[in-house]
């Protein structure tokens, strides 16, 4: 193991499958071109023989909570299946809190549990699953709510693809629309994954311009990563830049092997790993 922290992590065990915890059909999988055998999942103890393999020390697995429970087709993980997860395996995961602003007064109060009774170090939201923008009204009391509690938040920017036929979604967080975000909340760490594409130089620019923000080369092959990205990651947005895999839209052992090809200097790849995660997500274990 060489201490790589995985920062966006799903759980696709069986059990998350059969209770429709993926928000992924057939085609989606066969898009990404996932091995026919792993369409029913895969166990948490054979996820982390690939985690060894890979040498990814921790990954950070999220309570998702896609769209709003009363409109067709969301759905969530509860946060205590993730919980139960990290009790049983504390030094290889840690939780992230889903968010869904439509819960108002209730969903504060649970992100407050997740942070201070089952010890999650973050918040991950996403947008195009109840389709708001990042600088909506509404999610307006969660960023505060992060702040308050001392953790970042991490949501999707970009495009989204057509996960299932019966729920499209429409993309409508654009890099761009964190900037009046870091203007407001300019102590909240902010992480846009999924690079941002197809506006991956609006993610880069927001990055450089507003010290609190982050973002992760999630959800796409680091060997298709955009030029630009790759070379911001290796110079003056080093600092910036973290992993994660989106497992299981990516496998682990692919996302490693393909970063350490991309010819990055030492320490641009020793902060992309594991330095700039530690950085930013200040409740991880040390």
């Amino acid at each position: 193991m060489t201490g790589y922290i995985d920062i966006v992590c799903n759980i696709y065990t069986p059990e998350a499958v059969q209770n429709g915890w993926t928000g992924l059909d057939d085609d989606f999988k066969r898009q990404v071109r996932m091995p026919a055998d792993m369409f029913g999942g895969v166990s948490i103890d054979e996820y982390l023989k690939k985690m060894d393999r890979a040498g990814i020390e921790r990954s950070l697995l999220i309570a998702v909570r896609a769209g709003d429970l009363n409109v067709r087709g969301s759905w969530e993980i509860p946060y205590k299946v993730i919980a139960d997860i990290v009790a049983q395996h504390p030094d290889r995961f840690s939780g992230l809190a889903g968010i869904d602003q439509t819960r108002g007064m209730q969903g504060l109060r649970d992100l407050t549990r997740a942070v201070e009774d089952y010890g999650f170090v973050g918040a991950h939201w996403y947008p195009h699953w109840f389709a708001t923008a990042p600088d909506a009204a509404q999610i307006y009391p969660y960023y505060a709510k992060c702040c308050e509690l001392d953790i970042p938040i991490m949501m999707q920017v970009g495009q989204n693809l057509v996960y299932s036929k019966e729920r499209r979604l429409p993309s409508v967080a654009r890099p761009i629309l964190l900037d009046q975000v870091a203007i407001d909340f300019p102590d909240l760490p902010i992480i846009g994954i999924h690079i941002g594409v197809p506006w991956t130089d609006e993610m880069i620019a927001m990055c450089w311009k507003h010290p609190n923000i982050y973002t992760a080369g999630d959800a796409y092959a680091p060997k298709h990563w955009p030029k630009q990205y790759v070379r911001y990651a290796d110079s003056y947005g080093s600092h910036k830049v973290l992993f994660g895999t989106d497992w299981p839209v990516i496998d682990p052992e692919r996302a490693v092997a393909e970063v350490a090809e991309l010819g990055l200097r030492p320490a641009s790849h020793a902060r992309m790993m594991r330095e700039n995660a530690l950085a930013v997500f200040t409740k991880l274990p040390r």
